[in-house]
């Protein structure tokens, strides 16, 4: 007998020592059980073995040095996701044959020199360990072709920056992206904020993509959790979210690339742009709605629900139609994991709209996205911004509305003056006030009178009846 091979069974226990007497094995499989113990010693007497496979048990200890007595192994071996600690022996380099090296998933500690003289290696994973050091010279062609095998060790460090695609062979996309932006020359930033620099990509007349930039805290160790993160994010599909296209992962940053959105954020649409441009109240009631529906998916359509974290105009960007569509849904908390600490004691969110609950910790809760959102909410009415020196002893907008609608119920003190010669011909006014309210019940001091997302849809359509209607015989027509 040549090969045995019992993989995936349910055998437990240490490997029995009768296996000694079997040294004609060419092929040893016995990956995928519980086996316990220590890797048997007496592998090293296998001198024709070529497959040796132990994944997916648990050994414990270290890798005996006397593996690299098997030198004919030449197609694979495989010791994950088991717990081996120690160091990789230096003898395990003899096994200059070897093309299939396995090691993710241990406890495994100090540095790949001994693998630098594996010449023969065609693919290697050492994953989600704690190896140190530089990966060695014969090892950079593998870490480029699969970056991802070498991701989840804190302090491993690369001569190159290490790059991470959403799919396997586009970093020609990259490169197309590099060269449309001249390597993120600062003549295509298009916006900046808190999370990141943005640089617009014309590709070709068809291809407008946004870039943003992210810069890295910290610890390179949760860069496996931030893959899977940003993977996850992309998944996400809803026409009022700004959709993923694909992202890269460098040592110190990450290119995230959307969809460009021809009429920018709402924010520039509400302050930036000169002249202010026209922003009619059925415009601006779409984009309150439009906000509502993609926020309120991710908090009720996802699991785990997503946190926004940071609901702003700046953050709610609009198509060539005025469409709504909300960005960076998952960005802070993707920060929090490249930063130092996951326990961040770290302010999330933006000055003006992050709730009276957060202002001295870090918020995880759907309540402050909805406070957030509130705030967006009175700036879609009035056009100013959250914080202004005009508020005086108010501070923000949510004192100075509230104080003004309560000192006269008057909506021409607190209606953006754009809007006013609406007001008489129709019953936009009181279309307007019932939002106001919504924005108010948004942005209650108490987190728990705040109305969900789901709540605030409804307040929305029932503050506009021809809205509602549309969206019933949509949704019969199956638009929706």
């Amino acid at each position: 007998m040549d090969k045995f091979d019992m993989g995936s069974n349910l055998l437990n226990g240490s490997i029995p020592s009768s296996l000694r007497s079997w040294t004609d094995l060419s092929t040893l499989i016995l990956s995928d059980n519980s086996f316990t113990g220590e890797i048997p010693r007496f592998f090293a007497e296998f001198e024709k073995l070529i497959e040796l496979r132990l994944g997916g048990n648990l050994f414990a200890g270290a890798i005996p040095s006397s593996i690299g007595a098997l030198v004919s192994l030449s197609y694979a071996l495989n010791f994950s996701n088991n717990a081996l600690t120690g160091r990789i022996p230096s003898e395990l380099g003899k096994l200059t044959s070897l093309q299939q090296l396995d090691l993710s998933h241990n406890n495994l500690t100090g540095t790949l020199k001994a693998l630098d003289h594996m010449i023969s290696l065609t693919e290697l994973d050492v994953s989600d360990n704690n190896f140190t050091g530089s990966v060695p010279e014969t090892l950079m062609k593998l870490l480029n072709s699969s970056p991802l095998s070498f991701l989840g060790n804190p302090y491993l460090c690369t001569e190159q920056e290490l790059e991470v695609s959403a799919q396997d062979g586009l970093s020609s996309l990259l490169k197309e992206v590099m060269e449309a932006t001249e390597n993120l020359n600062d003549q295509y930033i298009i916006g900046k904020g808190a999370h990141g620099t943005v640089y617009e990509a014309s590709l070709a007349p068809d291809k407008d993509y946004a870039v943003k930039k992210l810069v890295f805290a910290g610890h390179e160790g949760r860069r496996s959790s931030m893959v899977r993160e940003i993977q996850t994010l992309g998944t996400i599909r809803h026409r009022n979210l700004v959709k993923l296209e694909d992202f890269w992962l460098r040592k110190d940053h990450g290119l995230i690339l959307y969809k460009y959105m021809e009429n920018g954020s709402l924010h520039d649409a509400l302050h930036e742009i000169k002249p202010p441009p026209t922003l009619e109240w059925s415009v601006r009631h779409r984009i309150a709605l439009g906000t509502a529906y993609g926020l309120e998916y991710l908090h009720f359509d996802c699991d785990p629900c997503i946190v926004h974290r940071d609901v702003k105009p700046m953050n709610i960007l609009l198509d060539s139609d005025m469409e709504p569509h909300v960005a960076d849904f998952g960005i802070a908390k993707l920060l929090d994991q490249s930063s130092a600490s996951t326990l961040s004691a770290a302010v999330v969110g933006t000055a003006g709209y992050i709730a009276p609950e957060n202002a001295s910790r870090p918020s995880t809760s759907v309540e402050s996205d909805v406070y957030s959102y509130g705030v967006v909410l009175l700036e879609l009415i009035t056009r100013k911004k959250a914080l202004d020196p005009a508020f005086g002893e108010q501070t923000d907008i949510v004192g100075w509305a509230r104080s003004a609608w309560s000192n006269t119920e008057d909506i021409d003190q607190i209606v953006d003056s754009s809007l006013k010669e609406e007001l008489p011909h129709s019953n936009i006014i009181y279309q307007i006030v019932d939002v106001l309210m919504v924005a108010f019940r948004c942005t209650d001091k108490n987190p728990r009178k705040r109305p969900t997302m789901r709540d605030v849809i409804q307040q929305l359509l029932d503050a506009n009846p021809q809205v509602r209607k549309r969206r019933i015989l949509n949704s019969r027509n199956g638009l929706f």
